[in-house]
């Protein structure tokens, strides 16, 4: 399902080089290969150094490429059981996601794929007037399908960026991607069943059996508020950019609820279970999906009365081109930079990149979102004043004000909320 590699170079001015971990009390980035010789190192959480001399520490191992059918070849490995593989930045310079450089987040075994998609049921009980049961060929055809452009993205992205690390999938940038989502908004079925004054939230279950190979546990089951399910942008979709919804992102039929974390779109989805209160299912307790009400000490004990559940994603960007660790022909006076940016529910107000460490910053173009949700693109021509080692540096403002911090912030045990700003390293000459 995966394989080992070592340093990995490209033709030209395009290559990806080895990625990961943070080390040490110091939480400083070390990336594993090594290319180039010896060059000094930004110390900064959250920073790949692309140029990383050998000095490297050892632990910051090789990455481990994805080797999985329909995939492309350049996602990191995170987890084997559950499978977890993330996009490198470079790999999401397309507008729209291409299914083959989607990242992959499982909790539980994956499913075989499904012999009869249209017969495919889904549930819809609890605090409603009228209990539903459609295959989704009725849902298909008895309902108006919408498209629309999308960003989904793990609740644990940036988790790479904390120190001390934080439990889980070591995710940079990768958990996240957009694609063109189409289905039927949730509501349209909520509305048809008829909620009850009593209903609160709602409680999502599926059909991957959970590691442990326990039919009767749940491998994950979270919900979201009413007020979020009923959004006309959380929807119950079968095509994923025009094609049927792939088995390993959910198929033949999944939630997506955008802007929110991933968790909570989820995949093979059977039942949607409504209820008079906050839903208690597996990830949806004590730390899971869970930030810090009061700010804690890094690495302290978690009291979990002091926290709430994460829902509206932080803002993001990232620099899709050129690749960290891109080399540039002597004489080379100006680079043309690509990237992409989200802010969960909200959207992005401006993107600012620095080349002089964030003493200086200069305004992007950026993009208006295709639709709600959607991810915005950026451009920006930069202009190099000599040869040499550069830091590029990416930072998002969102449609509140709220901007990207130099380094992840605000630990909590399992590492959500870590939006450090990207940053890559090129070298011309």
């Amino acid at each position: 399902m995966a394989r080992e590699t070592g340093a990995n170079s490209a033709d030209g001015n395009n290559f990806e080089t080895s990625r990961r971990r943070f080390l040490g009390s110091s939480g400083l980035a070390a990336i594993g290969a090594v290319i180039g010789g010896a060059l000094p190192l930004s110390r900064n959480g959250g920073m790949p150094q692309a140029h990383a001399q050998a000095a490297a520490p050892a632990a910051a191992k090789a990455p481990q490429y994805l080797k999985f059918p329909g995939k492309n070849e350049g996602l990191v490995v995170l987890g084997e059981k559950p499978l977890v593989a993330e996009t490198p930045e470079s790999l999401l310079d397309d507008d729209t996601t291409p299914i083959e450089k989607f990242y992959i987040r499982n909790n539980g075994q994956i499913p075989e794929e499904a012999k009869d998609p249209d017969g495919w049921k889904i549930t819809i009980d609890g605090e409603v007037n009228n209990k539903i049961e459609i295959t989704l060929g009725e849902l298909k055809s008895k309902y108006k399908a919408v498209t629309r452009r999308m960003v989904l993205e793990c609740g644990g992205n940036g988790r790479a960026g904390f120190s001390p690390p934080a439990r889980g999938n070591q995710w940079t940038n990768g958990g996240a991607g957009c694609a063109e989502w189409t289905g039927v908004p949730l509501a349209d079925l909520l509305k048809k069943a008829g909620l009850k004054s009593s209903a609160k939230y709602t409680a999502h279950y599926a059909a991957d059996l959970h590691l442990s190979g326990d039919a009767g546990k749940p491998s994950i089951s979270r919900g979201v508020r009413i007020e979020k399910a009923m959004d006309p942008n959380t929807m119950i979709v079968w095509a994923m950019n025009g094609k049927p919804l792939p088995n390993i992102h959910g198929g033949p039929v999944r939630l997506i609820v955008p802007g929110w974390a991933g968790s909570a779109s989820q995949k093979w989805l059977t039942r949607i279970t409504i209820r008079d209160k906050e839903h208690d299912g597996p990830g949806m307790t004590e730390f899971s999906y869970r930030l810090a009400i009061k700010p804690m000490v890094p690495g302290g004990k978690a009291d979990p009365a002091n926290f709430r559940i994460l829902e509206s994603m932080p803002v993001r960007s990232i620099i899709t081109n050129p690749a960290n660790g891109a080399k540039f022909a002597a004489g080379t006076k100006e680079l043309k930079l690509r990237g992409a940016s989200w802010a969960g529910d909200l959207t992005v107000k401006q993107v600012d990149i620095s080349t002089d460490f964030g003493a200086s910053w200069q305004r992007t173009t950026l993009q208006k979102p295709k639709n709600k949700y959607d991810w915005q693109r950026w451009t920006a021509t930069l202009k190099l004043p000599t040869d040499g080692y550069f830091e590029i540096w990416a930072r998002a403002t969102d449609s509140k004000g709220a901007m990207q911090p130099h380094q992840a912030g605000f630990w909590n045990p399992q590492g959500y909320g870590g939006n450090a700003m990207h940053r890559i390293a090129v070298l011309v000459g």
